[in-house]
């Protein structure tokens, strides 16, 4: 099949051309149809399938004919990268319709989003937490939503975004057609496609695993070996693209260093970056000068690389569905990919997930030339170091203290007579230029009170389819 028996429009028709789209991948192939026929549909296919293209060209098909100017196709994803991807689909796809789209999402400012949406759009691509606050601020109208596009639903699932998504459902008309797409289908999922569903059709392309075209190994290696090992195994990889995963934005930060100080053409991206140095390193990674990209789970929602002969789990994930998104991005589009696992014995359980998951048991593999009984100059460079001593509050002293002190001066007083000092008004300079201005605060136990404390210790876009932005 070709994408000429969708019987698009001409002018979409182009952009499949201009892209140098041939033949449908499956999840386009099945899902196509019954969308452009009105059907609701929950699509389930694992990431790099083309689930995008399957619902973007029947909206595109859809909001050619009808009114212009308003939001009319909402899809809602879970990271600001995916929601960028998304917009940029359409805006390839449709680039000679004259529709308009804008991705809406948190990190940078609200004021071009306004603009653009006061300009006029038919496509709203949207981050929840971000699309809630245009909602409240009254910038954005959902009144004539038609479709409805909930993309990768298991991994706002998993972000906590759930809540968010049904305020946005009951924001939109009840009367719409509503598209769910989901690498995975915990309970959850399967709650919220009732709820929001009509009579939908289900397209599932293969199982929730990993693509075919994905081989897999595990290389066994104590945890303060896992950076020294991954230098090692580098150089073997050849000139493809590198994605590798990592638990934690900290931990993502430190290894991209590590690899940079090392002479490795490696970048991070995680959430505590802007969203200009974000799309730095994701343009810098997909135009190749970055041949190594270190991320999170969250952070990697949305990174569309072809190139990426490479996933290396440097932290194994917590979940078998984890995996399936992380080696999703590798052997994309019928391509050929490898998938890496640092592991150690505390790997164990989520190890045999996996593999269950798979079907069988997994390839473990060493290297000939590494050291694993070497130990690093810095074995806990992932710890937490430990609390610095917290200061101890003085003790008054005990009535025998007292009295030994009171001796104490009573015998020096004796030997040496000390003169009276007088205490001078607010406002005078005493001995040694010292001037007062207020009188000493005290609690009335005779320590200093809370604000004397304070005072020592301080810290108690738019686009048209048509690609201008």
């Amino acid at each position: 099949m070709t994408f000429s028996g969708f019987n698009l429009s001409p002018r979409i028709a182009a952009g499949v051309t201009q892209l140098g789209y041939q033949e449908p991948t499956p999840i386009q192939e099945k899902a196509i149809p019954p969308i452009m026929a009105g059907r609701d549909v929950m699509g389930l296919a694992q990431t790099g399938t083309g689930k995008t293209a399957a619902f973007a060209l029947p909206i595109l098909q859809r909001l050619e004919r009808g009114p212009r100017r308003r939001p009319r196709s909402l899809i809602v994803a879970p990271t600001r990268e995916l929601a960028e991807q998304i917009h940029q689909s359409f805006v390839a796809l449709g680039r000679q319709t004259g529709l308009r789209s804008v991705a809406i999402y948190g990190g940078v400012g609200m004021t071009q989003q306004v603009q653009a949406l006061r300009n006029g759009v038919e496509i709203v691509v949207a981050c929840p937490g971000r699309l809630l606050d245009h909602v409240g601020q009254g910038t954005v109208d959902l009144s004539g939503v038609e479709v409805l596009v909930l993309d990768e639903a298991d991994r706002m699932f998993d972000m906590g975004f759930l809540p968010d998504v049904r305020r946005i459902v009951r924001a939109v008309p009840g009367r719409r057609q509503t598209l769910l797409f989901s690498a995975t289908m915990p309970d959850d999922i399967k709650s919220l496609a009732a709820e929001v569903l009509t009579n939908p059709l289900t397209v599932q392309i293969g199982h929730a695993a990993p693509a075919e075209t994905v081989s897999h190994a595990l290389y066994p290696v104590p945890q303060h070996l896992k950076t020294a090992l991954l230098k090692t195994l580098l150089p073997t990889l050849g000139q493809g693209s590198v994605l590798v995963f990592t638990r934690t934005k900290h931990r993502a930060k430190r290894v991209a260093e590590q690899l940079a100080a090392a002479g490795f053409r490696a970048t991070a991206l995680q959430g505590n970056l802007s969203q200009n140095k974000r799309q730095a390193a994701l343009d810098g990674f997909r135009e190749g000068a970055y041949q190594i990209m270190v991320a999170t789970d969250i952070a990697a929602r949305g990174i569309d690389v072809l190139s990426i002969s490479h996933v290396i789990n440097y932290d194994m994930p917590d979940t078998p569905e984890a995996y399936t998104h992380r080696i999703g991005r590798t052997g994309r589009a019928e391509r050929t990919g490898e998938a890496y696992t640092l592991v150690t014995p505390d790997d164990d359980a989520d190890v045999r997930a996996v593999e269950r998951l798979l079907g069988g048991r997994l390839e473990r593999r060493t290297l000939s030339d590494f050291d694993y009984r070497a130990r690093p100059a810095n074995a806990d460079e992932f710890a937490r170091g430990p609390r610095p001593p917290r200061p101890q509050p003085k003790r008054a002293p005990a009535a025998s203290e007292r009295a030994s002190v009171a001796s104490v001066t009573h015998q020096r007083a004796s030997a040496a007579p000390v003169p009276a000092v007088h205490p001078l008004p607010l406002g005078h300079d005493g001995p040694g230029g010292v001037h007062r201005t207020t009188m000493p605060e005290r609690a009335g136990n005779g320590r200093p009170t809370n604000s004397q404390a304070r005072r020592r210790n301080p810290s108690a876009g738019s686009s048209r389819v048509q690609g201008a932005r």
